[in-house]
């Protein structure tokens, strides 16, 4: 194969990449600002829950490390529903990582609690995804 054959091609294959990176991270920042409209109203919903559980006799508290919230039981701290945003893929999602025991063993799940861009979601969409997960908590 020609030198030049393979230097344009390589040339056009690089300036689809840039334009791919710079895409990404312009979808990537618009998802980090409609993210953080979810966690004003994820946020106190989480705390709601956290608060009704209390109620009913089970021990929940909130708390929101970097950019996400963690619903984790005061019982065991491996019990917990989180929502954080992961960019890491080609369209950013709001991620519902939920880690629960049974016995000695932990079980995780991770996926996005639900199939909209983040900023299409709506406190509903939280709240459906908080009464779904935590289903597993109280029928203990």
């Amino acid at each position: 194969m020609e030198t030049s054959t393979v230097r344009n091609r390589l040339n056009l294959v690089i300036d689809a990449a840039k334009r791919s990176s710079a895409a990404r991270r312009a979808r990537n920042d618009e998802a980090a600002r409609a993210y953080e409209r979810v966690l004003e109203f994820a946020v106190p919903l989480f705390k709601q829950i956290a608060q009704a559980l209390k109620v009913s006799g089970y021990l929940f508290s909130v708390f929101t490390p970097g950019g996400s919230v963690k619903l984790m039981s005061e019982k065991s701290p491996e019990d917990y529903i989180e929502l954080s945003l992961d960019t890491s893929g080609d369209h950013p999602a709001v991620m519902g990582h939920v880690s629960r025991t049974r016995g000695r063993r932990v079980v995780e799940s991770e996926h996005p609690i639900a199939n909209k861009a983040v900023a299409e979601l709506t406190e509903e969409d939280v709240f459906e995804f908080l009464l779904r997960e935590i289903e597993p908590f109280v029928e203990r």
